[in-house]
């Protein structure tokens, strides 16, 4: 499979990574002695109810252990959910994270494009429920959007999930990015209403721990739950995983912070690059997406600075470029070599 994420820092020279949307506050001083006094258990297994992780997970959104799973990210869990539901036709709204469409080729089943327009600012339409018809088994939606970065909201959500319902179709939501955003935008609260809701979440991106792997799905479906539980591993979790959960799941506090820093930053950085000539997209993320008829992600590459390329996103082409918020000190670097690359 050809590399068609961010983050390749491996086989380029960088000193700064915007392709890539994790916290740029760090990692929390809590979670790094957790990870460190973890390393005492690794002569042993993990355990393999990973009890004290769910309670800490349920105790942090205040859902029952029962509706929870956890994975090693939120990728292992997508992956399980359509190997558990083996869904004949999915429908997957572009452009949108390519993960989606990675897990539902697994199933060998059909998979219907859902395009958003660049004109509507890739928000979704009421024309959405066109394709959400009786043969459709499975939607997977991001909240928000990436590698657009907005919002759907609450009440358009629940609409989505009410007509879903009705006709037998099960929604995955990825919310792996709502601690970044201002409000109450989580459906969380909805999980027991809606049997055919199934919510992804991750300690990731909001607590900057993307080598740790951890994930989560939440859904009050216990049949579904089963289904998608037999896909994933025994002892999926390594020791060091259990002990950052466990350590997030008290950082409540940090995340709420996180949303206040970003916003400041994201408008900075937004406004920096309409001033240098991008077209720069509505987000409420942690990154911004934009165009430019420069070829930006070679021209700062030569810098040392690496962005998204978006063009293999399906629905994206050549132009555009995914950003993500980083500190000031970092935002305010990257604005000047766009500057004296536009100059």
């Amino acid at each position: 499979m050809p590399y068609i994420h961010g983050g390749d820092i491996y086989r380029n020279r960088v000193s700064m990574d915007f392709s890539v949307n994790v916290n740029p506050l760090g990692i929390p001083q809590t979670v790094k002695r957790a990870v460190q006094e973890a390393i005492e258990d690794c002569g042993r297994y993990p355990d393999i109810t990973t009890e004290k992780l769910l309670l800490a997970v349920g105790k942090m959104h205040g859902v029952p252990t029962e509706h929870l799973l956890l994975g090693n990210g939120a990728s292992e869990i997508l992956m399980a959910v359509v190997h558990g539901l083996l869904p004949s036709k999915t429908v997957i709204p572009v452009p949108s994270f390519y993960g989606y469409e990675y897990a539902a080729g697994a199933a060998n089943g059909e998979i219907v494009y859902y395009s958003v327009k660049e004109e509507d600012n890739f928000c979704l339409s009421k024309d959405l429920y066109a394709v959400l018809t009786t043969d459709v088994k499975l939607l997977f939606l991001a909240n928000p959007g990436n590698p657009t970065g907005n919002l759907i909201g609450k009440a358009a959500l629940k609409r989505i999930l009410s007509h879903c319902q009705a006709q037998g179709i099960y929604v995955v939501i990825d919310e792996c990015f709502i601690e970044f955003c201002s409000g109450d935008n989580s459906v969380i609260s909805e999980i027991d209403n809606f049997s055919n809701l199934i919510l992804v979440r991750a300690f990731t991106k909001i607590f900057s721990i993307p080598g740790i792997r951890l994930g989560y799905l939440v859904c009050s479906n216990q049949e579904i739950l089963r289904k998608i539980s037999r896909h994933l591993p025994e002892w999926n979790l390594s020791c060091f995983a259990h002990a950052a959960g466990c350590a997030c799941a008290l950082e409540t506090d940090y995340a709420r912070r996180t949303a206040a820093f970003i916003r400041a930053e994201r408008h900075l950085l937004a406004e920096g690059l309409a001033q240098s000539g991008c077209k720069v997209y509505p987000s409420e993320a942690n990154f911004v997406l934009c165009y430019s008829q420069e070829p930006l992600y070679e021209r700062l590459l030569e810098r040392g600075i690496l962005i998204r390329d978006c063009r293999n996103f399906r629905g994206l082409c050549e132009g555009f470029y995914r950003i993500a918020v980083k500190g000031r000190e970092e935002n305010e670097k990257l604005l000047r070599v766009l500057q004296e690359i536009k100059s």
